[in-house]
């Protein structure tokens, strides 16, 4: 692949991160920090709101983290042209169970690469180098997806060169993973809660995270590591001691404020 072909890949890929980015955190800031402030307020988990220039910050960072995300993601493109990737391209090549597999299977390995690669980024000799630009969002909003120091974000990408190179992987499975991963993303760092009481302790919803979980990450910063599930804190003990009734006093506050 020529230097001009990469740099048009690399140009491609960058307006489409530009514009999912800008959608899918920008509709819920638009319509939870603009439009229905004052009638959604009573949902926010910490009810100050954040000043302009920390939102500055976050949607400056997460372009950077973008121009990374890229150049990691096209290079990759070139190595499964020429073969040396597991990605394959024919959707024939594998069954559909198998299809439906690789995406579950890439959300767990990454949801577990996540959380320990995290813990990683919280060792005190790490954390101020690498994480703490992610904690400058004390009070996240949805900008903050990925707003992360350069080396940070490079970690945070690597999950998908170990996964294209350790299992089969058609491009619409990387896609469908990439959505959900941006969503979840975006929820844990809206600020605001929108589970029902009881989500955390339900047998069936307790696996799920929450954005008081992230949230209570960015504030406390020694708990509450996951990303997707709330599988490995609960294995690992790292949940915040107060996470089930931060939930709910963040339920009980909008119940009082709609009356």
């Amino acid at each position: 692949m020529s230097g001009y072909i990469f740099i048009k890949e690399y140009m491609t890929g960058l307006g489409v991160d530009l514009i999912r980015y800008f959608v899918f955190a920008g509709a819920p800031f638009l319509l939870l920090y603009v439009i229905f402030r004052s009638r959604l307020v009573r949902f926010k988990i910490q009810q100050k709101f954040p000043e302009d220039k920390h939102m500055v910050r976050e949607i400056s960072y997460s372009l950077l983290s973008m121009l990374i995300f890229n150049l990691v993601a096209v290079s990759l493109f070139v190595l499964a042209r020429h073969g040396y990737t597991r990605v394959y391209t024919d959707i024939h090549a594998h069954s559909m169970v198998y299809f439906v597999f690789s995406i579950i299977a890439f959300i767990v390995a990454h949801d577990t690469y996540f959380y320990w690669s995290h813990r990683f980024m919280h060792l005190r000799k790490v954390y101020p180098y690498v994480h703490l630009i992610h904690h400058k969002s004390f009070n996240p909003t949805p900008w903050a997806t990925f707003s992360f120091h350069p080396i940070e974000a490079v970690m945070q990408v690597l999950i998908l060169p170990i996964m294209v190179f350790a299992i089969p992987l058609h491009p619409l499975a990387i896609l469908a993973w990439s959505m959900f991963q941006l969503l979840l993303n975006v929820g844990g760092h809206t600020g605001y809660e929108l589970f029902r009481s009881g989500f955390t302790r339900r047998i069936h919803t307790r696996w799920s995270n929450t954005a008081t979980h992230h949230n209570m990450h960015h504030r406390y910063v020694t708990s509450n590591f996951g990303l997707y599930f709330n599988i490995w804190d609960q294995i690992m003990g790292t949940n915040h001691d107060k996470y089930h009734e931060e939930f709910e006093a963040a339920i009980a506050r909008r119940k009082e404020a709609a009356v």
